[in-house]
């Protein structure tokens, strides 16, 4: 169940954190930062839910999930990214 739970607020923050990185680095000359903002952001957000949520990576040391939780939290960035793209584009501009 937590892997579960955890899986969901990844992918939901994965969604969210592209627009909130945008918001705020979209402006001249910083449009460059957002992508890695929003990486750096879900792997600490990734992060704390691995060390919150143990059944997320089933590692036994804090160390090890929360460097399991931040490989997940990028990820999940990612899938966020594909489905904000897909959300905007639609099937036909992908």
């Amino acid at each position: 169940m937590e892997r579960i739970l955890g899986l969901i607020v990844l992918v939901v923050a994965g969604v969210l954190s592209l627009p909130v990185a945008a918001a705020a680095f979209d402006k001249h000359g910083s449009e460059n930062w957002i992508i890695p903002v929003q990486l750096a952001g879900m792997a600490v957000i990734g992060a704390l839910v691995g060390i919150a949520l143990p059944g997320l990576t089933g590692a036994e040391t804090s160390g090890r999930r929360a460097l399991l939780g931040a490989a997940i939290g990028v990820g999940m960035a990612l899938v966020g990214v594909l489905i904000f793209f897909l959300l905007l584009n639609g099937f036909d501009g992908a």
